[in-house]
């Protein structure tokens, strides 16, 4: 279970979604399946999870110029889970910024 959470996503719409809808977004790792994103998640934050969806993000071809030639890559491919909470349950990523 180690390092299953990398890190949660901050955007406005999953800041949105997590006052409307109580769900919370969080890059994961790419081995992980369903299950083991939610005891994670109810082990870290203590609280009740009542439905996991992921996703695999395919990152994106980068170029760029310099004086001598043209680099070519691409980010790195990565997974994010969104979770939803049970009915009053929250969960506060700000509180250790």
């Amino acid at each position: 279970m180690s390092r299953i959470i990398i890190r949660p996503l901050i955007t406005e719409k999953m800041t949105a979604q997590s006052e409307k809808e109580g769900r919370y977004g969080f890059v994961v790792d790419r081995r992980s399946n369903k299950v083991e994103i939610r005891s994670a998640v109810e082990q870290q934050f203590n609280v009740k999870v009542t439905g996991v969806r992921t996703m695999i993000v395919r990152g994106k071809e980068r170029t760029r110029y310099t004086k001598s030639n043209i680099l070519r890559g691409s980010t790195s491919t990565w997974k994010k889970a969104i979770v939803t909470l049970a009915e009053g349950e929250t969960i506060d990523l700000y509180s250790n910024l």
